[in-house]
This record gives C-alpha cells, sequence and structure tokens, in this order.
C-alpha cells in the first residue's frame, strides 16, 4: 500500500527506538516519578502530539529543507535548546517542598510545571522543537518505501503516524510506570523535590548538548 515494504520490520524497528530511552522518554519518566501517573501520561501525549510536526513536516518535505539548509537547523537547534535550558531552570526552581498526596505522589502546589496543560506543551515542545527528529524521519521513513512509488507522501503519512502510535503507547507505559514506582518506593512523596531537581540538570544538560550538535 501506497510503495511502503516490509512494515513488520518498520513496526518492530520503531518500537526499539521508542523503548530507547532518550529525551522525550527522560522528560516523562521525570513528570511521572515527580507529580504521578497522570502527569506522565500527559507528558506522553504532549511528545505524541509534538512527533505529528515532524510527520507533517516530512510528508511536505519541510524535513528535507532543514537537512540541506543549515540555516534552518540552527535557527530551530538554537529555539529548541533555548527551550530545553528554559524547561531546565523551571524545573530546578520549581523543586522545593511542597503539599504531597500521599497516596497518588501528586504535588498539590500551585506552581505552573504542576499544570497537566503545561505538562503538556512543555513535551508538545520538547519534540516538535528538536530538529534531530525531523532529520530522523526523514532518514528512517525514506528505508521503508519504493522510491519509484506515486505516493510517497501518503506513505511518509502512513508510517509517520502509525511510528507516533506505537511509540506514544510505550511512552505512557513509561510515564504510568514511573508514577506508580515512585509512589511505591517513597509514598510519603519526598522523592518528588529530587526528582524534579534531576530532571531539572538533565533538561539543562540536553540543552547544552543540542546546541553544540551538528546534522550529522
Amino acid at each position: 500500500m501506497f510503495g511502503i515494504h516490509d512494515f513488520l520490520m518498520f513496526v518492530a524497528s520503531g518500537l526499539l527506538l521508542s523503548i530507547t530511552p532518550g529525551q522525550d522518554v527522560l522528560y516523562i519518566v521525570g513528570r511521572g516519578a515527580s507529580q504521578g501517573s497522570k502527569a506522565g501520561m500527559v507528558a506522553a501525549l504532549g511528545v505524541g502530539t509534538g512527533c505529528l510536526v515532524h510527520i507533517t513536516a516530512a510528508t511536505l518535505g519541510l524535513s528535507a529543507l532543514i537537512a540541506t539548509s543549515a540555516t534552518v537547523f540552527t535557527v530551530i537547534k538554537i529555539i529548541g535548546a533555548a527551550y530545553l535550558l528554559y524547561m531546565g531552570v523551571s524545573i530546578l526552581r520549581s523543586a522545593k517542598p511542597a503539599a504531597v498526596d500521599a497516596y497518588a505522589c501528586t504535588i498539590t502546589s500551585s506552581t505552573p510545571s504542576t499544570n497537566l496543560v503545561t505538562i503538556w506543551r512543555q513535551g508538545f515542545l520538547c519534540n516538535a522543537l528538536n530538529p534531530k527528529v525531523a532529520l530522523f524521519f526523514l532518514a528512517f521513513l525514506p528505508q521503508f518505501i519504493d522510491p519509484t512509488s506515486t505516493q510517497t507522501n501518503m506513505a511518509f503519512l502512513t508510517l509517520g503516524v502509525v511510528f507516533s502510535i506505537n511509540g506514544t503507547l510505550v511512552c505512557l507505559l513509561y510515564g504510568i510506570c514511573a508514577g506508580r514506582l515512585a509512589a511505591k518506593i517513597n509514598p510519603a512523596g519526598h522523592l518528588a523535590a529530587w526528582s524534579k531537581r534531576l530532571a531539572g540538570c538533565v533538561f539543562l544538560g540536553l540543552g547544552l548538548r543540542l546546541a553544540l550538535s551538528e546534522r550529522g
């Protein structure tokens, strides 16, 4: 269909890639561990929605522009790195004592970082503003598309959506498990502040790494 071949291999490869911890998984696990499974799931949905931006870009050929234009790549990279650094600082600043639900391990302070809409938006931007993800789709998806097909756009879209759905399911599991494990290990919720501090440091590191990265 649409010139797609080796579909089962594509699904298996995509699942293996999704299981491998990366920037998005670190964010999801951090939210789940510090604010509970619900926050982890919302973070996963945000990341999955951000993935749709790259799928659309690949379908429209915008990913190719990012790959060939050093200027476009650099602009997106700087924006993405700046946002990651901002997230890191924000998370570190919010990592302070707060009232915690002893059963759900959910921080009940009114800081913006505990708002589910904010968590979703951060997950979305964390993925959408990473040009490396766009380049990944551009390099990965064509391996499963017949170059002679006249419906390559539909093939890109189909494979991208399948990859996104599978990846989101994996990420949801990460978020749920992180929340439940944190609640079981540390039911009093004292782990939450340390989880947020660790997540903040991780995002500062990811922001610096993205800022110093090359197109490759």
